[in-house]
Parts: structure tokens; C-alpha cells; sequence
């Protein structure tokens, strides 16, 4: 079982950044591969970003590309997501999701946290 905790959301102006945070519980964080989705009101839940195990590949939705960038920190059970040039499209409740698996851009992950508030305003 693995236990995962956003932080780092909240109001920011077009434009601006913002770096969320995924806190996880498991000892093996390294051996998950980690991901990034959203979801707006009214929309499903969409793929943001997804990074391997050593951190050494990433993906990224078209959407983000350049403007957002996935890393994770194995030694801390952290995983982030540095958001830069946000734009209103971007407003959305952000989740971080582990899978034991491959890495994949699809919905099929087996752990998921409960989700940071991400508002980016005009």
C-alpha cells in the first residue's frame, strides 16, 4: 500500500509558477513509476506528466510540454511538478498516482493522492 500527499496548489496569476509536491509513504518509492494527472470541472481526468524509476525518462502531454517539468527525489520520497507560464487552461485539481508497471500516459495507476486545487486567474 502506498500513500501519496499533495501539496503545493493555490491561486497564482497567468504567468506565474507554481511546485507542487507528492509525498509518498512507501520505502520502495523508488521502485514506482510516478505521474501526473488533472482534472477540471466538468472535464475527466486527464495525463499531465509521468517519469520512470531512476527519473531518467519523462513524458509530457502536449499541453504541458515546456512549460512544466517532473522530477523526483527517490532518497526523499518525493516527487514534484514545476509548473512555469501557467495559463488559465491549467486550473484544475492536480493528483500524483504510483504504478508498479511501465511507464505509461494512460489512467491505469494503482495508487493515487487525494489532489492539490491548482487556479490560475486571467
Amino acid at each position: 500500500q502506498v500513500q501519496l500527499v499533495e501539496s503545493g496548489g493555490g491561486l497564482v496569476q497567468a504567468g506565474g509558477s507554481l511546485r507542487l509536491s507528492c509525498a509518498a509513504s512507501a520505502r520502495t518509492f523508488a521502485t514506482y513509476v510516478m505521474g501526473w494527472f488533472r482534472q477540471a470541472p466538468g472535464k475527466e481526468r486527464e495525463f499531465v506528466a509521468a517519469i520512470s524509476w531512476t527519473g531518467g525518462r519523462t513524458y509530457y502531454a502536449d499541453a504541458v510540454k515546456g512549460r512544466f517539468t517532473i522530477s523526483r527525489a527517490n532518497a526523499e520520497n518525493v516527487l514534484y511538478l514545476q509548473m512555469n507560464s501557467l495559463k488559465p487552461e491549467d486550473t484544475a485539481a492536480y493528483s500524483c498516482a504510483a504504478r508498479r508497471a511501465g511507464l505509461t500516459t494512460n489512467l491505469d495507476y494503482d495508487y493515487w493522492g487525494q489532489g492539490t486545487q491548482v487556479t490560475v486567474s486571467s
